[in-house]
């Protein structure tokens, strides 16, 4: 009988550490920043063409606020954590998670 694997145990492939995490990662922080994404989103379609001018500022405290959370190691564990509950609750199940709709390729 195969006991359930500690999350500090799981080996982690390139692919999760380097592209899968960090997906979540930004998905998460913009849910983190949606004040601030809502904003940037309004003023650009307030400004049409010249967004790239009047929306500068929305723009810049956007970066700061995702950047804040991109660059925060307990962020990055956090998000990490919960990837690999994801991914053994669909090793044990076989049914993937709503949040991960990217497909892994199976030759790695």
């Amino acid at each position: 009988m195969m006991e359930a694997a500690n999350a500090e145990e799981i080996q982690l492939r390139h692919v999760e550490k380097d592209v899968l995490i960090p997906k979540l990662m930004r998905e998460k922080a913009k849910e983190r920043c949606a004040e601030k994404v809502e904003a940037f989103n309004h003023c650009c379609k307030e400004s049409g063409f010249l967004m790239a001018f009047k929306c500068q500022e929305e723009n810049s405290v956007l970066k700061e606020c995702l950047t804040l959370h991109y660059k925060d190691p307990m962020f990055f564990e956090e998000c990490k954590q919960e990837y690999i509950r994801d991914k053994l609750e669909f090793e044990r199940t076989g049914i993937p998670s709503k949040n991960r709709k990217q497909k892994l390729p199976t030759s790695m």
